[in-house]
């Protein structure tokens, strides 16, 4: 008996379901292990300000829903269909975090309830990420392309800020962009400005990598204006973002923000250009 989407032309099939769903659960354990195998991760499961965290899984609901709008675990015709791919990530995103941590040891019937709930929580939001991306990423169908939807300039956006936030949450827990951020002269942040949007550039228009786009007839300016340079400004608001709710910025003045955000910038600048690739 055919479903309601077989009479739209998008049959529902479990074998491709199950099969993203297993990708999921790949995409989950590869893209989340960096953060998972840290101790500033651990740590912050427990330290982290509540309030921050829960700000932190909020976002990341909306977040997943729009990546799987793209890339969900099957075809989808409706943003019910959407929604249900997101939470299914974001559970797979549980339980790939909470199994790791037991295997490691970092969490025991022992550990504390704030410990335990928060460590898992803060792991699973790349890990739901990694789930969705794992489908694009790990053995996709080579026809998927041609049924994602139409990327309009919002949804160009929003991709970028998906890459560059899933990039920064690796590299924000960490000491060394703050220490990195001390050590440059403004000379030095001035210089990783101009290199983050020529590799941003570069890696979307210039370079030739497999999702690229070509210029052709639009000048190299207007690409650069429509899209790098927002993608830019958007890449250093998710590092903002990062760095405060990791408490990264808490009792900084002015400058060291701006240095620290140009610093975690140039990782989210990629994640950013890398996501208009891939996505």
């Amino acid at each position: 008996m055919e479903t309601d989407d077989t009479a739209r032309g998008t049959p529902f099939h479990t074998t491709a379901f199950v099969t993203g769903l297993g990708r999921g659960i790949a995409g989950a354990l590869l893209f989340a292990l960096p953060m998972q195998m840290t101790m500033e991760m651990w740590d912050l499961g427990f330290a982290m300000d509540r309030f921050r965290l829960a700000l932190l899984l909020v976002i990341t609901v909306p977040l997943l829903v729009g990546i799987a709008h793209r890339i969900g675990f099957e075809k989808t015709v409706s943003w019910r269909e959407d929604v249900r791919d997101a939470m299914i990530a974001y559970a797979i995103g549980i339980l790939a975090s909470a199994m790791i941590l037991f295997l490691f040891k970092l969490l025991t019937p022992e550990t504390a309830e704030q410990d335990f709930l928060g460590k898992i929580a803060l792991q699973a939001v790349p890990a739901g990420i990694g789930a969705l991306l794992g489908r694009s990423q790990l053995g996709a169908d080579p026809d998927d392309a041609e049924d994602a939807p139409d990327s309009g300039y919002g949804a160009e956006l929003f991709m970028m800020a998906v890459g560059a936030l899933f990039l920064n949450l690796n590299m924000a827990p960490t000491e060394e962009m703050i220490l990195i951020s001390y050590k440059m002269t403004p000379w030095h942040a001035l210089a990783t400005i101009g290199l983050s949007i020529l590799v941003m550039h570069a890696f979307v228009y210039a370079v030739s990598f497999k999702g690229g786009h070509a210029l052709e007839d639009t000048p190299g300016w207007h690409a650069l204006i429509r899209f790098t340079l927002p993608g830019y400004v958007i890449a250093l608001l998710v590092s903002v973002y990062c760095l405060w709710s990791f408490g990264r910025l808490d009792g900084t003045g002015s400058m060291p923000t701006l240095m620290s955000t140009i610093v975690l910038g140039f990782p989210g600048a990629i994640g950013a250009a890398a996501a208009r690739l891939i996505l």
